[in-house]
């Protein structure tokens, strides 16, 4: 730390003024200067921000909008209680329900896939046409939007109301 030097000398009788070092040890300052650099090093790596990078459409309006077969899609309605409901095509008569978990959402996106694949072909992707209501939260769009990058499914939709 801080260092003073003093000079022992037997006293004459005379007492002169005693120079002191003022010499200062600035080690533990370095330390401190590490320290604080490795804080910020760090606390900025964590502060990262993790998001889902949804695709959006073209600015491009076409004038032939691309046409969908029915049986390649699926309305999913996002419900409160974290419940989501569902149908196939246009057939609104038969209204399924299930939950977000794999053995819910994801078994049921993977059995549209393979349908899909078995009657138009390899290339064939279905589309998802998502509906969030007013009692679905943030986390239940977020797990299903992660459920669509989990499956692979590019084409899907988000909805405000039905079309």
């Amino acid at each position: 730390m801080a260092e003073i030097q003093t000079q022992t000398r037997p006293s004459t009788g005379i007492k002169k003024n005693k120079k002191l070092s003022t010499r200062v040890d600035l080690t533990p300052m370095v330390d401190l200067g590490f320290l604080l650099i490795t804080f910020f090093i760090f606390t900025t790596a964590l502060s990262d921000p993790s998001v889902i990078s949804l695709p959006l459409p073209n600015e491009q309006k076409t004038d032939n909008p691309s046409l969908t077969g029915e049986r390649k899609t699926i309305s999913i309605f996002l419900e409160e209680n974290n419940q989501i409901q569902y149908y196939e095509g246009s057939n609104k008569t038969q209204i399924f329900k299930t939950n977000y978990s794999k053995e819910g959402l994801r078994k049921i996106l993977l059995l549209k896939i393979r349908q899909v694949k078995n009657e138009f072909g390899r290339n064939a992707e279905p589309v998802v046409l998502i509906f969030p209501t007013r009692g679905c939260t943030y986390g239940n769009l977020v797990d299903v939007l992660d459920e669509m990058m989990i499956n692979g499914l590019k084409k899907y939709m988000l909805l405000d109301k039905e079309v």
